[in-house]
């Protein structure tokens, strides 16, 4: 099975609930674990969120999400027309225990915002609850680009795998 759908979205926090109302329902007739939905739909309204608040100037006034389901695996991207991703040091992903010498501990992770912190959280977010994160700012545009998958699981007896 495979399905895509693209949607320009206005930089405005209405967008938000519709994106997730959209991916939510597309998951539900596909026939995708509402675990797994559940878990697209927060990674994607961060994503939305993030490019409402900064994905671009007073002139920018939208932004596109992708959603892709292709087999046993959900796409999605969200690009914005904001400034990107500025250069900065990038979070240390953690090596594998047995590539470190016995002695070496684990290098640190960065920490992410506080509990109670309302915002600085959504980059965590996506990247705890989707299996592949990428970050990168457009090509030859201003622009930022979010895209992460995940692994679908399916209820039972799902209705548009059995075509």
């Amino acid at each position: 099975m495979s399905i895509w759908w693209s949607l320009h979205l206005r930089r405005e926090a209405a967008s938000v609930p519709l994106a997730r109302r959209l991916l939510l329902g597309t998951m539900e007739t596909a026939g995708v674990d509402p675990d797994i939905s559940h878990d697209l739909s927060v990674a994607l309204s961060e994503a939305c969120a993030n490019a409402v608040e900064h994905g671009g100037d007073a002139a920018t006034e939208d932004y596109r999400v992708t959603a892709f389901i292709n087999g046993d695996t959900c796409r999605i991207e969200v690009t914005d027309s904001g400034p990107g991703f500025r250069e900065r040091a990038r979070r240390p992903k953690r090596p594998e225990r047995s590539a470190l010498p016995d002695h070496a501990p684990p290098p640190p992770m960065a920490a992410p915002a506080p509990a109670q912190a309302e915002h600085g959280r959504g980059l965590f977010l996506i990247e705890a609850l989707t299996d592949h994160v990428r970050y990168r700012n457009r090509t030859g545009r201003r622009g930022a680009v979010v895209s992460f998958d995940k692994i679908l699981k399916w209820k039972e007896e799902v209705p548009l795998m059995a075509s």
